[in-house]
Order: structure tokens, then C-alpha cells, then sequence
């Protein structure tokens, strides 16, 4: 019974809304009455007034002079100047106000003049502001009008204008004849200058490697974006725990150069981090990370890094020698120990590798690396120990809007190492690797994510290219409705052997349920083959999954049905990180 009673007072009030439209929801002690009605107008006039509350009728008398002047401002705001406004006061209790309204034509653009003189005439990002809401013919808005000084003061701030003043900023109405002008004229002035960068610091890193951080030389024009990089790079380098970057014009100098400066305050000189994880892949894992943040004061770092899960194990340590500049060059020299064991398959290696980070002024990042390594395997029918000197190079390229979720974004790799029987290593290979994903969001909602992957081994004795160098598909970061590695080539014993050549993709949407949920729909195909022919034919897996985004990235639960009669079925997969 309450239940019903309930339901019928909602569609009670829903019939009531319907029926006498907003203005019926209004506070019982304010009327409002527009002639002819302008939901717009309406709205603006309520954002004048605010909460109208309870009052005697003596009270809201006085409150009716406040709320002229209120209403008076709101259809001025909008062009409406040529109005006929009458407030009653109702004697209740509480005593209640009605306004009407007759509002009147507004008031319409007639000559709009926007002009800018100056250096920044000479700057093509320096524009004038559009002109879509300041045309003839279109109503008088102040805050349009307002928008456009704005417009010019913000890019004066942005790039450095700081003498810059409007030399005409005339808004001229008549109301009788219905019309308004704008004459808005800027003069910038001069550009400012970056001058000399000084650091705020402890003595944990010297002079000469922070201003390694300074992309910029003194006398180049200011820029807001100048400083932003600067303090953005200097917090992600992993030095520093503050940063505060600061120009004031007040100091330029007589060429207009702006002192900056920046304080950083170095984080904790070491840091141990410890994990626990789960994957339906690898299972339960533990993580461990010992980082030194700063060796010298010239940045040198050094860690240990170690992963133990029931199939792998591992331990590495590294030495990072920054260069310049510092947040994207590095010389890197690592050394590491590798146990692998899955079903038949058993791995184990050790080895060194340096590597030489570098990225391009369009954003793509490289590295050149030379790695040396043993490896003694068992996959199928073959087993042995190899010894590999292998020189790569890669080329990585990721763009997002958002670092941890982000809603629109792609990611490419390109990887090409190899060895030579003759140069110090057992065989030669040369391996391939291609990498694609991207995402987009339509309409808030709807997210699209796809996935492609390729790669190829060339050899002259594929039976002693060692297990890691093998290709496996299947899993919940490969084809989704499959085991761990579980789609590759077998030998004649049965079992697998791994592939020279793969390639995976994957097809999902996404559909918003909340903030942080989301429900997902994939389809994933892929294969490990000994011959490119046989990616014809891959398999298949198909379902759905749920997602949460953690503050660390998307955490996915996912149920996928492989499509294949003799290794397909039902499979739960559960993983973190990021999607692209």
C-alpha cells in the first residue's frame, strides 16, 4: 500500500509538471510570468534572483526593490532594454511575488569592429576573437561582448603581452532604435622575453643538471606553454617531490627579459616498493622495486626489480645515466635473470643489455639497444643453449588526453632486432615486431577500442632460436576464450613449438554504465603459425566483460568463449593496466 501510494503521488506531481510546465515548480512565494515566454530569458532572470526565501508581506516589499534592480540587470544582460516589468506583492502568509513581464524586442548587433594593432600582429596564433556570436543582426549579449575582451586579455597573458591595453572598448546602445555597436580595439604592445632560469635547491643535485631541464634559452618570446613544459618535466622526471615555477613581469628588464625561477625540492633519495597482483594468465605474483632516485648529483639512478609468479621468475638491475635532455635521453645498462616453466615449455636465462633512449621532436621515442644473452630451453621436441648478441632498434609513439583512463588516444611500435652466426652469436635471426592500438569515445558513452599485432622471424635453424624468441598467442593480453600460450604450432610429439610468425587482433565497445563502470563487448582473433599462409585461418574468441577504473588504471574481469572445436571453451579472464 505505500508502495502504490507513493507511485501515485509521483505521477501525481509528473502530471502536475506536465500540465502548468516549469513555472508551476517554482517557489510558492515567487510568480513569474514572461510575455512571450523565453526559456533562456527565464533562466537568466532566475540566476539574477536566486533562492527567493519565506517573508512577511512588509519584508517582501522591501525585497521587491532589490529584486527590480536584479531583473533589470538580466534583460539588459540579454539585450532587452525596451521592457514593461510590474511587481505585486501578494499579502500572505508568507506573502508571495509576482512579477510579469513584457519583454519587449531585444536589441540587435549593428557594427561590430574588432581591430588589433602591435607586435602581435605579426603572430598568426595571436587571433581576434570569433565573430559567431558578435555578427550583425544578431542580439545584443553582454556577456559575449565580455567573452571577447576576454579573449584578448588571455592570449596577452598566454604569450608574454604584458604592456598591452584596449585603446577603444565601446559598447553603444540605442534602445529606441533597437540597435548596439561595438568598437573593441587592442593595442598589444610589445612581447616579453624569457630571460635567465635560476634554481631554488638542495644541494642532492647540482646546477649544472638541473638547468639541463631547460629546454629554452634567454631571449626567446615568453610563453605560457614554455613554463608549463618546464614544470611539468622537472615533477615527472622522478627527482623532485615540489616544483613551483614562477616569472614575474614585474622583474623583466630593460630588454624585457622576465627572470624565471624555479624551486624543486628533492622527493626521498630511496624508494621500496613492494606489490601483490593476480592474473588469470601468470596467477597470483608478487612485486618488488628498490630505487635509488639520485646516485650523484649529476641524477645517476640505479634499482632492483624483481617478479615471482608459480610460471616466472625474475631479478634485474639497472644503472640510468641521464642525458640531455634529462625527462626524455638516457643511457640505460641492465642485467638480468629469467626462470620460465609452463606446461612442457622450460626457459632460463641471464644476460646484459644497454640501451639509448632518445625522442624526436614529433613525439616519437627511440631506442637503440644491444643485448647479450644466454638461454637454455626446452620447447617440443627441441633443447639446447644459445648464446645471442642482439642489436635493435624501436620506435614507440603514444598519444592520449589522459595519462591513467584515457578516452581517446593510440599507441604504434615498431621493433627490429637480430643476430649473426659470426658475430658472436649461435644463429642468425632477424625479428620483426609491430604493434597498433587505439581508442575513441563517441558521445560520452561509447568507447571504441581495437588492438593489432604482428610479427615475423627469419632463421636459418628455427630449432635453436630459443624459447623467448618463440611466438605464442592465447590469453587475456592475446586472443581472449584461450589458454596462456596455448595457440601454436606443435611438433610431432604433440607438443607446442612455438611460431615464427604472429599476428592477434581484437574488436571491443564499451557502453558506460556509471563514472568508474563499464560493460564491454569483444571479439578477438589471432594465431601462431610456422607459415605466414596459416594466419588465414585464425582462431577466434568472442564475449563480454566488466570494467572498473581504478585510481591505477582499468581493472577487467572478462568472459570469453573461444571459437574452436578442439581448444575452445569458456574462459574467465581477470587483468589491471592500461588499455592502449
Amino acid at each position: 500500500m505505500i508502495f502504490t501510494a507513493l507511485k501515485r503521488g509521483f505521477l501525481t506531481l509528473g502530471l502536475v509538471f506536465l500540465v502548468l510546465g516549469p513555472q508551476a515548480l517554482l517557489a510558492d512565494n515567487l510568480e513569474l510570468e514572461l510575455n512571450p515566454e523565453n526559456p533562456a530569458l527565464r533562466s537568466n532572470i532566475e540566476a539574477y534572483l536566486g533562492e527567493v526565501a519565506d517573508r512577511s508581506a512588509r519584508e517582501m516589499r522591501r525585497y521587491a526593490r532589490f529584486a527590480q534592480g536584479e531583473i533589470k540587470k538580466a534583460l539588459e544582460a540579454l539585450g532587452y532594454y525596451n521592457y514593461q516589468l510590474d511587481l505585486q506583492v501578494e499579502e500572505s502568509e508568507p506573502a508571495r511575488l509576482r512579477v510579469v513581464i513584457q519583454t519587449g524586442r531585444p536589441v540587435m548587433l549593428g557594427q561590430v569592429n574588432l581591430g588589433l594593432t602591435g607586435e602581435a600582429l605579426q603572430q598568426p596564433a595571436f587571433t581576434l576573437p570569433p565573430t559567431t556570436q558578435l555578427r550583425q543582426g544578431q542580439p545584443l549579449n553582454h556577456s559575449h561582448y565580455e567573452a571577447a575582451k576576454r579573449h584578448f586579455r588571455n592570449l596577452a597573458l598566454t604569450y608574454g603581452y604584458f604592456s598591452s591595453r584596449f585603446t577603444l572598448q565601446e559598447l553603444l546602445i540605442d534602445p529606441q532604435a533597437e540597435v548596439a555597436d561595438i568598437n573593441l580595439h587592442f593595442d598589444s604592445g610589445p612581447r616579453y622575453r624569457l630571460g635567465e632560469v635560476s634554481f631554488d635547491h638542495e644541494e642532492a643535485l647540482d646546477e649544472a643538471f638541473l638547468q639541463r631541464f631547460v629546454r629554452f634559452v634567454p631571449g626567446m618570446p615568453y610563453s605560457t606553454d614554455r613554463l608549463a613544459q618546464l614544470s611539468r618535466e622537472l615533477r615527472e622526471s622522478g627527482y623532485f617531490q615540489e616544483v613551483l615555477v614562477d616569472a614575474e613581469p614585474e622583474a623583466a628588464n630593460e630588454d624585457l627579459q622576465i627572470p624565471v625561477e624555479a624551486l624543486v625540492r628533492a622527493r626521498e633519495p630511496r624508494t621500496l616498493n613492494l606489490g601483490l597482483g593476480f592474473s588469470t594468465d601468470l596467477g597470483p605474483r608478487a612485486t618488488a622495486g628498490w630505487v635509488q632516485h639520485w646516485v650523484n648529483p649529476r641524477g645517476l639512478r640505479r634499482g632492483v626489480d624483481a617478479q615471482v609468479s608459480e610460471p616466472q621468475q625474475n631479478l634485474s638491475g639497472w644503472y640510468e645515466f641521464p642525458l640531455t635532455p634529462p625527462m626524455t635521453d638516457k643511457l640505460r645498462l641492465s642485467s638480468s635473470l629469467e626462470n620460465e616453466r609452463f606446461d612442457d615449455q622450460e626457459s632460463r636465462r641471464y644476460g646484459a643489455q644497454v640501451q639509448w633512449f632518445s625522442q624526436h621532436s614529433n613525439g616519437w621515442e627511440r631506442v637503440l639497444s644491444l643485448r647479450g644473452e644466454r638461454e637454455e630451453y626446452q620447447v617440443g621436441e627441441d633443447e639446447g643453449a644459445t648464446w645471442l648478441t642482439l642489436p635493435g632498434i624501436s620506435y614507440g609513439l603514444l598519444q592520449s588526453d589522459r595519462r591513467v583512463d584515457p578516452n581517446r588516444g593510440y599507441r604504434l611500435q615498431v621493433d627490429v632486432e637480430g643476430s649473426r652466426e659470426d658475430i658472436f652469436a649461435d644463429v642468425d635471426i632477424l625479428q620483426i615486431s609491430l604493434l597498433a592500438r587505439g581508442l575513441t569515445t563517441l558521445w560520452d558513452k561509447h568507447r571504441l577500442l581495437i588492438r593489432w599485432r604482428a610479427a615475423g622471424t627469419a632463421t636459418n635453424e628455427f630449432n635453436r632460436v630459443p624459447l623467448s624468441l618463440r611466438f605464442f598467442a592465447g590469453g587475456d593480453q592475446s586472443v581472449r576464450g584461450y589458454g596462456y600460450q596455448e595457440l601454436a604450432p606443435e611438433g610431432s610429439d604433440g607438443r607446442l613449438v612455438g611460431g615464427r610468425y604472429l599476428m592477434t587482433s581484437s574488436l571491443e565497445y564499451q557502453y558506460a554504465l556509471a563514472q568508474r563502470w563499464r560493460l564491454a563487448l569483444f571479439a578477438d582473433a589471432g594465431d601462431a603459425v610456422l607459415e605466414p599462409y596459416e594466419l588465414e585461418e585464425p582462431k577466434v574468441g568472442l564475449g563480454m566483460g566488466l570494467r572498473w577504473v581504478s585510481p591505477v588504471g582499468p581493472l577487467r574481469l572478462d568472459f570469453a568463449q573461444g571459437l574452436d572445436d578442439d581448444l575452445g571453451g569458456w574462459r574467465i579472464h581477470f587483468t589491471l593496466g592500461p588499455e592502449i
